[in-house]
């Protein structure tokens, strides 16, 4: 047994889901129609000897009513021809009062024990001059029994050819379920093929631009396979968007590594004829080298961070921003002597905590402090506020219910409508920013760090004008 489980484990291992599927179908409506026409025809078989069977219990009480003191003989025994009424006789319960002549239908002891009481009336089957019969035998008064018996080749030929004709019907819903069944494996699974053809499309061009055609229909009433079509669609509309990121990262880092790599091979070359060179000459080179890889070393490392999504667990503590602020504004006025820096940070929100990677955070801070001070004209200051408001709804306890906000503002040129969308994509550098140093990385990697703590960062232009950067911790 158990070896006809494995041959039939490594059948369905071995067939595709279509078959299967086509198999399970086919099976589960022949097995109903073989059913149906199983039972049919004992119901058919039933209700005709039923029949019969009333038939005979009817000829029985004519004939006890008729010769209900009669002794036992032959009452009638014209029962071989079809069209003849019922046969009958009366059979004592001992042998010794049987009549002279031989009796018409067979007597057995059950046939006595009628007679006697012994034995509840009962139907038989039994063959008469070759051919087929019912008969009834039931008690008739005190000490007899009486045998009634009818041709029952009609009945039984009736019951052949329904057999005959639900076989036949049986094997057609055996061939209709197979022909359905193909037919549902083939409309059930067509989205699913789609969808696997897709997949191997996009193996083989590794362009994820492709998608699955949706059946049309309405919202919200698709099926489950329609909607993992909608779902894979979904997820190849977010890996093309992750592709073409990949490949425009890659693009603008090479165009961004491009200027500095050039400059340092021409600082290189210069050095390496160091001898031809004046000593202002060979300073002025490899100060401008020793600039140009603090650059590229810079970007190199902003690619790395940028490339990591989220904080690694073992290195989150509870940090004091009100502190972390001001260790960053105190490194971004040694770092823009000539550009001022203001910090208020509210006594409310002077010991909020909140979970983060300290290193993360400041480097978040540095670059929001460093873009302003940027595009801050020379003498005009950069504000930087901290405050703490009570989120509605929440309960009490430091740092569960408090909204934590750090704003930097300078006053800069400011945002224009155009580019405020995309100040925070990678490599992206406003119009007014293009002669200014910087690789277009700091704002993208500060919204990161941003939204790897659970905080966000948003930009807007400032009343009065200049820029405004707020920080919103959860």
């Amino acid at each position: 047994m158990s070896g006809v489980r494995r041959l039939g484990r490594r059948w369905r291992r071995q067939r595709p889901l279509r078959t299967r599927l086509a198999v399970a179908a086919s099976a589960a409506v022949a097995l109903v129609a073989v059913g149906v026409c199983t039972a049919a025809f004992f119901v058919i078989r039933y209700e005709m000897f039923h029949q019969l069977d009333l038939n005979l219990t009817q000829s029985a009480t004519r004939v006890i009513q008729e010769n209900r003191d009669a002794g036992p003989q032959v009452v009638a025994g014209e029962c071989r021809y079809l069209s003849a009424p019922a046969c009958a006789q009366i059979v004592p319960d001992l042998p010794a009062e049987d009549p002279p002549h031989t009796y018409l239908l067979p007597v057995s002891a059950p046939v006595r024990e009628v007679a006697t009481g012994d034995r509840a009336p009962y139907f038989s089957n039994i063959t008469l001059s070759g051919h087929p019969m019912r008969m009834l035998t039931t008690r008739l008064g005190d000490d007899k029994a009486l045998q009634v018996a009818l041709r029952s080749d009609s009945v039984e030929k009736g019951v052949r050819q329904a057999a005959v004709l639900l076989a036949v019907i049986g094997a057609a819903g055996v061939l209709l379920a197979a022909g359905l069944g193909y037919w549902v494996s083939r409309t059930g699974l067509a989205p699913v093929a789609r969808l696997t053809a897709t997949a191997e499309r996009i193996a083989s061009t590794r362009d994820p631009r492709h998608r699955i055609e949706l059946p049309p229909g309405l919202p919200g009433r698709e099926d489950e396979v329609t909607r993992l079509a909608a779902s894979f669609n979904t997820m190849l509309g977010e890996l093309e968007q992750s592709v073409t990121a990949q490949r425009r990262l890659v693009a603008d880092a090479s165009h961004e590594l491009r200027t500095p790599l050039t400059a340092l091979r021409t600082n290189a070359e210069l050095l390496a004829r160091a001898d031809r060179l004046t000593d202002a000459q060979r300073d002025r080179a490899a100060g401008a080298l020793a600039r140009q890889l603090r650059e590229v070393t810079g970007l190199v490392n902003d690619l790395i961070e940028l490339a990591r999504d989220e904080e690694p667990t073992p290195l989150l503590e509870e940090v004091r921003i009100a502190a972390l602020a001001e260790h960053a504004v105190g490194a971004a006025r040694a770092h823009w002597p000539a550009t001022p820096f203001t910090l208020h940070i509210a006594p409310d929100a002077a010991e909020t905590v909140r979970p983060g990677v300290p290193a993360r955070l400041t480097r978040l801070l540095t670059n929001l402090l460093d873009n302003a001070a940027k595009f801050s004209p020379e003498g005009l200051p950069v504000e930087v506020e901290l405050s703490s408001s009570r989120r509605s709804g929440s309960g009490s306890g430091s740092g569960s219910g408090e909204r934590l906000e750090l704003t930097v503002r300078d006053h800069g040129p400011g945002i224009t409508a155009a580019d405020l969308p995309y100040v925070f994509d990678r490599f992206y550098r406003a119009e007014t920013a293009r002669a200014l140093p910087g690789s277009g990385l700091g704002l993208a990697m500060a919204r990161q760090i941003a939204r790897a703590h659970g905080s966000e960062l948003t930009a807007e232009q400032a009343q009065g004008g200049g820029a405004v950067f707020r920080l919103t911790f959860g």
